[in-house]
């Protein structure tokens, strides 16, 4: 079955660094295009990064420029890279695979919380 293991979150300070990331299996992972998502309390689930089997990569406006996503096909695997963190990017921070209609899979991870506080 679909398992998807995110990694990486914790604590940091505005302003800093993490690497996020996710580890896939139960689908052929190389053909997927793959997402990150998050969810703040109270809010629904937005993708934050997205990348094509063959590595483009798209961004919303509010992360552009300081989150990068990449991917290794070999070890199934999804990476988020998140700098110049600030306290609005507070969330619980998921992978998952974007179907062909946009819509993600129907299997998500546990996630992994990223808090940005002083």
């Amino acid at each position: 079955q679909v398992q998807l293991v995110e990694s990486g979150g914790g604590l940091v300070q505005p302003g800093g660094s993490l690497r996020l990331s996710c580890a896939a299996s139960g689908f052929i992972f190389s053909i997927n295009t793959m997402g990150w998502y998050r969810q703040a309390p109270g809010k629904q689930r937005e993708l934050v990064a997205s990348i094509t089997f063959s590595g483009t990569a798209n961004y919303p406006e509010s992360v552009k420029g300081r989150f990068t996503i990449s991917r290794d096909n070999v070890k199934s695997t999804v990476f988020l890279q998140l700098n110049s963190l600030k306290p609005e990017d507070t969330a619980v921070y998921y992978c998952n695979r974007i179907l062909p209609n946009g819509a993600p899979g129907a299997y998500w991870g546990q996630g992994t919380q990223v808090t940005v506080s002083s």
